[in-house]
């Protein structure tokens, strides 16, 4: 299964939906977002109508969580998970969050395949023990260039989409 995960779109709403639109025609139904949505709205007028797959969100520290999470109830493929998300998806661990800080407390714990998390809007990857710790970059494009990182499950590959190329 291919799961592609998105961290700090920030309301960019050209490069969310250009996302959404390559993610769909690459039949990817599955989203990781490692917070800084930010409007939560952006939720039920943007990603809702344009992906039906699973969409697992933590918060970041731009938004309002509480209506975050009202509005998500409206949507039985959205799944917010607080602070951290952890999930297990074919025998991978996977654990999620927006804060660098944690991610590397949850990789130090060496219990998860991979963790992903945002925040710093870098694109990162580095190993620690036996769990990859990966920053898919920022969506919004704000200080480096718009990325997102599709994993594969199947072969455990990993790659960075740069969205000015696809």
């Amino acid at each position: 299964m291919k799961i592609a995960i998105i961290s700090d779109s920030h309301d960019n709403l050209p490069n969310i939906e250009k996302a959404l639109d390559w993610i769909s025609r690459e039949k990817i139904n599955f989203i990781i977002h490692c917070g800084d949505l930010a409007a939560p709205s952006m939720l039920a007028e943007i990603i809702t109508p344009k992906f039906s797959g699973e969409f697992h969100l933590v918060h970041g520290n731009v938004g309002d969580p509480e209506l975050l999470e009202k509005i998500a109830q409206d949507f039985p493929n959205v799944t917010i998970h607080g602070k951290v998300g952890q999930i297990e998806v074919d025998g991978k661990k996977i654990a999620f969050t927006h804060f660098p800080e944690k991610a590397l407390d949850l990789a130090k714990k060496n219990e998860f395949d991979l963790i992903f998390y945002g925040h710093t809007h870098k694109p990162w990857e580095e190993k620690i023990g036996q769990t990859r710790l990966v920053n898919p970059g920022t969506l919004a494009g704000m200080f480096y260039k718009a990325t997102f990182a599709v994993y594969n499950t199947e072969t455990d590959k990993l790659e960075l989409k740069i969205l000015e190329r696809i």
